[in-house]
């Protein structure tokens, strides 16, 4: 192969192959590099849109971020199917095979602890969003007479509308809090990441549990069927499934937040 080596994941040797047209990053097929007993998953990119100065420009070009980040986990999703991968974070690459054997060398009993953990697991990612705020009552009309509302009317209405609504996050943060420890004990793991701002997830409303769930690939349909009793249990409250993902958010310093 020539040009540079991207890298999407470390696994153990697979027990099934990978489909064959698949494809990564830029179109290229994935390939299997083993070494001592591990396998790197890597693909072959152009160095001039790969190197460090071209990574750095291409940072802030959001539609080649978009294209590269689909196409790295469209190899990591055919992955999780045959095998549980450790996702490596998006554009790691090498110069060749020999400085893949190196990373591989260098990190070889981390890679193994963490593949020992991971055997057999998926990740599944939970939201919470409130999708509908208490309503808020209408502004003082004029009275019956034609007179405004008094001051004092304005004020009482401000504060009724002020209570409402921090009782309704109030018990939004309550219920999402529950349904964290519900999925929490039906799980090996969890992490809980920063909410979602609602214009980059495209999902409405205000975001008050994102997190991240371990759970054995056995265990799933049971995972599943929980997180759905969960889902009409709070009028104006969206709960969101995503997965099975391979763990990112359990793979330590090599992983990252599951798509």
């Amino acid at each position: 192969m020539t040009g540079l080596r991207y890298v999407y994941a470390v696994c153990r040797p697979l027990d099934a192959p990978l489909q064959a047209e698949l494809t990564g990053v830029g179109g290229a097929p994935p390939a299997l590099l083993h070494h001592h007993g591990l396998v790197a998953v890597v693909s072959t990119v152009p160095e001039a849109d790969f190197c460090e100065e071209a990574l750095r420009s291409h940072l802030e070009d959001l539609d080649w971020l978009a294209a590269t980040a689909r196409a790295h986990q469209g190899v990591i999703d055919a992955l999780t199917t045959v095998t549980t991968p450790l996702p490596l974070r998006l554009a790691t690459v090498f110069r060749d095979n020999s400085g893949v054997r190196a990373m591989i060398e260098a990190r070889e009993e981390d890679f193994r602890r963490i593949l020992d953990r991971l055997d057999g697991r998926v990740e599944w990612g939970v939201k919470v969003s409130v999708v509908s705020e208490t309503d808020e009552p209408a502004e003082p009309v004029a009275a019956a007479a034609g007179r405004p509302a008094s001051g004092r009317d304005y004020l009482r209405r401000r504060r009724e509308r002020t209570h409402a609504h921090e009782e309704a996050w109030r018990n939004a943060e309550t219920f999402a809090l529950t349904v964290h420890e519900l999925l929490a004990r039906h799980a090996e793991d969890s992490r809980l990441h920063p909410p979602q701002n609602p214009a980059l997830s495209g999902v409405p409303g205000r975001n008050v549990l994102n997190a991240a769930y371990l759970v054995c690939r056995a265990d799933s349909e049971k995972f599943v069927e929980l997180v759905d009793r969960t889902k009409n249990e709070a009028p104006g409250m969206l709960v969101e499934l995503t997965g099975p993902w391979a763990a990112y958010s359990f793979s330590g310093e090599f992983g990252g937040e599951e798509p």
